[in-house]
């Protein structure tokens, strides 16, 4: 959903893009590229950060794109031309999903023990997404396949086509993450990283993926939100099969209190969307956003007992594709947990094994 408060936000770019292949600068030592998807959210922004480890000049990529041969011909036009003729050092993801993660083998293997650059091109991410990575480039994990298909259908699901379509999505991952890095180096909350002489903060955040880290630089205002703070739409919560009881939208909402600290002029990198200031006003939509939501679900369980899928017209005013459902169902399951485990809603398991949520 595209926020209606947007004007609130300033854009210093303007509607400035670069364009596949090319980098532009932010900020001394600080370049934005930005690679297409294929799907409805159709690009994601990946970060340039000038450095040096080890005496050697170079660079640091943050976020990776997916595996595709698209995506691999536009990082070389990248590497040919926007490099200053320097070498990658290091790779940091923010999170294990396959737009920030997906070439981090290739890139790794690519830039290590090349000249002028390092034994081994490093990726840095925190532990719990790197080791969820590793097992979902071999499994399902939530993103397909049977159990996804008869979790959601738990949850109200019953449109055959659409679960016949999400068993068929076993390889949703590994076609985009075909394999991670054997080795990482981890990022935690807290923990600073000189990269290139200035001094990035690690904030971990929850709810969107396991142990997103987005970093924070105070002495260039920049905030390198991830997916974690969005200006366009809200992030993507949501529950999955592998942990079905569990309660992401307050774990985000939670994550979002560790923001409340950075300066007014902060200018935030998103991972999706225009670089922009107003970090603060975000924080607050992205709450209301939340809280009108939960309070859509509220009235909908205390109207008569409700499941997840029948909640989807109420939290999504659009036509959704089927990439796009097995998010909204994931976000619906999200909200209706949140109020459950507040102890707000009931839940049942009825004869048919769906569960329906109702007011207590």
């Amino acid at each position: 959903m595209a926020n209606p408060r947007e004007s609130e936000l300033h854009y210093p770019l303007g509607d400035l893009l670069p364009q596949p292949g090319e980098a532009l600068d932010l900020a001394p030592g600080v370049r934005w590229v930005r690679m297409g998807l294929p799907f409805a959210l159709d690009h994601i922004n990946l970060w340039l950060l000038r450095d040096r480890i080890d005496g050697r000049e170079g660079w640091t990529v943050v976020d990776c794109g997916i595996t595709s041969d698209e995506t691999r011909a536009n990082w070389e036009t990248v590497f040919a031309e926007r490099l200053d003729g320097l070498p990658v050092l290091r790779l940091i993801a923010t999170h294990f999903h396959p737009d920030h993660l997906g070439l981090a083998h290739w890139l790794s293997a690519r830039w290590s023990g090349v000249p002028g650059g390092l034994p081994e091109c490093r990726l840095w991410m925190s532990a719990t997404d790197f080791n969820l990575a590793r097992l979902a480039s071999s499994s399902t994990v939530g993103m397909g396949g049977e159990a996804a298909a008869a979790f959601f259908g738990s949850h109200g699901l019953s449109d055959e086509e659409s679960l016949a379509k999400i068993r068929g999505r076993a390889d949703y991952y590994p076609r985009m993450v075909p394999a991670v890095p054997a080795a990482f180096r981890r990022l935690m909350d807290g923990m600073t990283l000189d990269i290139g002489g200035r001094r990035w903060r690690c904030i971990a955040g929850y709810g969107h993926a396991p142990e997103h880290i987005s970093l924070f630089c105070e002495e260039a205002r920049l905030l390198i939100s991830g997916d974690m703070v969005l200006p366009r739409i809200s992030t993507n919560v949501s529950v999955v099969d592998v942990e079905p009881e569990a309660d992401p939208l307050t774990l985000y909402l939670q994550s979002l209190q560790r923001f409340d600290e950075l300066p007014a002029d902060t200018l935030v990198l998103p991972s999706h969307g225009k670089p922009f200031t107003g970090l603060h006003p975000r924080l607050d939509q992205l709450r209301e956003h939340h809280d009108e939501r939960l309070a859509e679900v509220m009235a909908a369980c205390s109207a008569a007992p409700t499941h997840a899928a029948g909640l989807l017209d109420v939290l999504f005013k659009r036509k959704l594709d089927l990439h796009q459902t097995t998010f909204a169902m994931g976000e619906s399951i999200a909200h209706l947990n949140a109020l459950w485990l507040a102890g707000r809603l009931r839940r049942e398991r009825g004869a048919d094994g769906i569960y329906r949520f109702s007011a207590v």
